[in-house]
């Protein structure tokens, strides 16, 4: 992993280091730096995390559920499986949490982007596409038009508000789409209303 590559680095840095190349000495020093080495632990840590995402046992739990309600029509009839058929006979438990987990059982909810076309050339400016997910919280930001441009820009970003806590919408950034609708032209009180 990580750990490993930093410390063949920290080997060969010790060796440059006995001869005295320049900035060898503060690099070395860097790479030994315990807030690194934490930081390069949180990193190992959650790259584990992100590739064992929980997967649903089944993707059909309505189906099993029926399946567990008539195998406890034929078992010795108790109170707890009186109780446990009840429930899981329940409206509420078949139509809103079975059904809720098999929908998200069976959707991949990662953001699928547009290819990139091949013939883009070197000296085209860079473009981010900004996800955000708002609920009844404002965004976050101000926009505005650039004097000079004409452009619709992030004016501000307030400090703990959605668009600084996700970290990617910065003051200065151009907005060129919003919700799909291409904001070219528009005035900033249009564009707040498509957010």
């Amino acid at each position: 992993g990580v750990s490993h590559v930093l410390t063949l680095a920290l080997q060969e840095l010790s060796l440059l280091c006995k001869r005295d190349v320049n900035g060898v000495g503060m690099l070395y020093d860097l790479l030994r730096s315990r807030w690194l080495q934490a930081l390069l632990k949180i990193y190992e840590c959650l790259q584990h995390y992100l590739g064992k995402r929980p997967a649903p046992v089944t993707q059909q739990a309505r189906a099993l559920s029926r399946e567990v309600v008539e195998l406890l029509r034929e078992a010795p009839q108790s109170g707890e499986i009186k109780e446990l058929r009840r429930l899981l006979r329940s409206p509420h438990f078949k139509a809103a949490l079975l059904s809720a987990h098999d929908t998200v059982a069976q959707k991949d909810f990662e953001p699928t982007l547009p290819p990139l076309p091949d013939n883009i050339p070197e000296n085209e400016e860079a473009m981010r596409i900004v996800c955000l997910v708002k609920n009844n919280q404002p965004l976050g930001a101000t926009i505005k038009r650039h004097e000079i441009t004409g452009d619709i820009t992030v004016a501000r970003v307030i400090h703990g508000g959605l668009a600084d806590r996700s970290g990617l919408l910065y003051a200065g950034d151009k907005l060129v789409e919003v919700n799909g609708v291409p904001v070219e032209g528009l005035d900033p009180e249009q564009v707040i209303n498509i957010l």
